[in-house]
This record gives structure tokens, sequence and C-alpha cells, in this order.
């Protein structure tokens, strides 16, 4: 295994073992001074799988790796790299070679790893970029985070009106070796205002009398430099936009997103909020590079806040001893009906969630999703207590079998608008719905459970007397 190029062959396969064959390849050719096997393997492998062999070495290994690869590889290579490996490789490497992989960096990635330098590091590295890549990555840099403008790239195609069909063809050919997409090109006026947008498409079935003028789209779908950047991937998943073009406050084009970049911010949302169901919270960074406390510290808060809801749920049912200890049978259902009521209430609440996530629902719609609720949770209710009215007739004779009947329709009830309506309450304080997980959901259905049930034993039992 001491040549990397005989373990990767063919285009690396994303599989487990052979990325850590791979990984442990190169860490005996570094050492064993194979350089050649190193470049063989760096100029045949695709930049995204060598990145992920890359991102098991330490940064010295890493750059040591890098400086065997061409320059233009180099840049797709790092580029790939997870942001905290670019950063301590960026630190590890050599003050004109970190300079000139920065420059050759697609524009929206150099402007990331610069906001993410340290502050030492940053100011030992921008110096020795060129002045309008120095600017370009500054500029770029100084959005707020989660915005349209932290996540555009500068590196767009521009034309203008009076292009003929053979010219505008000819300045793209020109310009596409350093732009991020030439499918898309955009029209401006002298104060650098969005006129229109016009597609290679268009250009190329066009007739050559014809102008950029002529072709364009005037009416352009654009998002402002301060908009969400998940409202700017939601518009460019509605248009199936290749990519949406970014203006500031005055309509000049400062800007696109492209729907890759939109992609990465559509897996980043849907990860946090999973992390946020799961009661862990944001971690900012990947499972396998956060630190031990600081995964510790996002998930004990949850857990003690859970604790103390187990507590109330514990309370409560303390609060009905005496019932219990005249109706023992009472306990078996206990652990069904309250399971059943958070089950109810974590689908409601994953249905919520999701669709205020997406868009499909807004806040003006509570009124008709809470009506459409209360119709399926009662229908659910009722079809469950059905259930629970033979075995209750079973386990515990007629009095068990109406109380845990009524009990379970009720239960259903209840944590199924549970679950509906605190992801919309959460909206509404404009926090973040997927804070309405299902063991937030689940706790609070559990002492609501315990109460509705023990509550109705109060009122029933004595009935059946």
């Amino acid at each position: 295994m001491s040549d990397p190029g005989q373990v990767v062959g063919d285009p690396l396969v994303g599989a487990e073992a052979a990325i850590g064959d791979v990984a442990q390849a190169l860490r005996e050719g570094l050492v064993q001074g194979k350089h050649a096997a190193i470049a063989r393997w760096l100029e045949a492998a695709l930049a995204v799988d060598a990145a992920d062999v890359l991102a098991r070495l330490d940064a010295g290994q890493v750059a040591r790796v890098l400086a065997l690869a061409s320059d233009e590889e180099r840049a797709r290579i790092f580029g790939y790299l997870p942001g905290a490996i670019q950063v301590d490789t960026a630190a590890a490497m050599e003050r004109e070679v970190a300079a000139a992989l920065i420059e050759r960096m697609s524009h929206d990635e150099r402007a990331d790893l610069v906001k993410a330098l340290p502050e030492d590091v940053r100011e030992r590295l921008l110096p020795a970029l060129a002045r309008a890549e120095r600017e370009d990555a500054r500029r770029l840099a100084s959005y707020a985070e989660g915005t349209a403008g932290a996540l555009m790239t500068s590196d767009y195609v521009t034309l203008q009106r009076p292009m003929r069909v053979p010219e505008a063809i000819a300045h793209l050919r020109r310009v596409a070796p350093d732009s991020e997409t030439i499918y898309n090109a955009y029209v401006l006026d002298a104060e650098r205002r969005l006129l229109g947008v016009i597609t290679l498409r268009h250009l190329i079935t066009a007739s050559d009398e014809a102008t950029v003028g002529e072709l364009m789209q005037e009416n352009v779908v654009r998002a402002r430099v301060d908009e969400d950047q998940e409202d700017v991937a939601r518009a460019i998943a509605r248009y199936d936009f290749i990519a949406l073009p970014i203006v500031d406050a005055q309509e000049r084009l400062v800007g696109i997103v492209t729907a890759d970049d939109a992609l990465d911010v559509v897996e980043a949302e849907a990860t946090e909020d999973m992390l946020l169901g799961a009661t862990v919270g944001r971690i900012g960074e990947s499972v396998g590079a956060v630190g031990t406390f600081k995964l510790f510290r996002k998930r004990v808060g949850w857990l003690l806040l859970l604790v103390l809801a187990s507590l109330l749920t514990g309370a409560s049912i303390d609060a009905f001893r005496d019932t219990i200890s005249r109706n023992m049978g009472l306990l078996f259902f206990l652990p069904l009906l309250i399971a059943t009521s958070g089950n109810a209430g974590a689908q409601a609440a994953t249905l919520m969630v999701r669709a205020l996530a997406t868009g499909e629902v807004v806040a003006a719609d509570f009124g008709r999703m809470l009506a459409r609720e209360t119709v399926v949770a009662a229908a659910l209710g009722v079809t469950l207590a059905a259930a629970m009215m033979a075995i209750g007739l079973v386990y515990g004779g007629l009095a068990i079998a109406v109380l845990v009947a009524v009990t379970m329709a009720a239960v259903v009830l209840f944590g199924s608008l549970v679950g509906l309506c605190l992801p919309f309450a959460l909206s509404h304080l404009r926090l973040d719905p997927a804070t309405a997980s299902a063991p937030l959901v689940t706790s609070i259905s559990d002492v609501g459970g315990v109460l509705i049930y023990f509550g109705f034993a109060v009122l029933l039992l004595p009935r059946f007397a």
C-alpha cells in the first residue's frame, strides 16, 4: 500500500475503506518521500474525492500533499476541504504559497476562508494577495452571515445591450475560464443597475444580426443582498435557476448565488433542523469535527430541561396516588396512553415544522391547519379508542374499558394539537420551529396525558361503583 496511485487506480469511489486506505498510503508516501506517486494520484483523482482523503490527514500533511499538485488542481481540491481544515492548512503553508492558492479560489470560497481565518493569519496572508483579489475578498467577507451577500460570488459575466450575437459569444468564450458560470449573462447600465439577463441557449440559437438588448429578458427575478439565504435557496428551487442575481438597495448587481451554493444552504439548514429536532441545537460544524466540550454543552441543556419535564410527569402521577391505590389496574394502561399522546404530537409537529421550513405553510394558515388537525386527530382518537375499548374489557372490565377509550381519544387530540400549535407559536416568537422537537412535544404530551387519564378516572370510575 506504499503507492497511492496503486490504491486509487480509477477515479476514487467514496467507500469508507478505500478512503482510509488511500489516506494511509499518502501518510506512508510522505514519510518515504514518494512524491512522484502522490503527484500521479493527485492528477488521476477527482478533486472532491481527493479532498475526502486529505480531510483524514493533519494540516501539515495536507499542505505537503497539495504542494505536489498543479496550481489549478491545488485550488480545486482545497475548495472541497471542510472549512476548519482549510483554515488550519492555510495557516500551515508558506505565506506566498497560501496567497497564490487563495487567489485561485472561487470568489465566494475565498471570502468564506478569509472570514474564518484567525486575525493574525489573515493579517499575514492578505497583504500577499493581489489588490483586486484582496479587496474582493474583504468586501464579500463583510456581509452578515446567513444573508445572500455572504453566500454570493462576484464572479459573474456581463454583456452590453448593443452587442450582436457573435460578439457576445466571443466575449463569453474569452471569460469562460475564469467565470463561475457563463450560462447566464447579465446586462447592466452605466451605473451597474440590472437591466436584464440572457442565457447561453438564447445566444447560440439566435440570428447573428440580433443584439443582446433584443434577446435579453427584462423582468429579472432577483434578491437583495441582505435577504436570508434560505429565501434565496427557495427562489432558486422555485424557478429552477442555475444562478440568482443579487442586487443592493440601488438595484446594482453585486453578485450571484449559484445552484450548487443554494444546495449547500438547503443541506445545512436540513442538518440544523434535524439537530434541533433531536434537542441538540446548532453546532456550526461537522459532527466529526466538533469538540467534546462543545458537544456536551449543546446537549446537556435540553436534557436537563427534559428531565424537569419528566419530573412534572412524576408529580402529576403522585397527585393521584389515592386514586391509583384504589385502582391499581390503571397503571397497566398508563405507559400506552401517554406514549400514544406523545407519538401523535410528534407526528403533527414533524408535519408542521417541515411545512413551515419549506414555506408550504405560513402563519396565516394557522386557523385552517388547526381545523384540519382537529378533524384528523379526532378521527385517529376514535379509531384508537375503539381498539382500546376491546383491550380494556379483557383486562379491566367495563369501567376501565370506558375510561381507557375516552382517555385515548382525548390524549390523541391533545397531543396532536400541541404538536401543531407549538411550531406556529415558536415561529410567531421568531424562534426556529424545529425547536418544537419530538422530545419536547412528547414531554408536554406526557404531562397532559397523565392529567387527562387520572382526571377522567376521578370523574368516571365512581359512576361504575
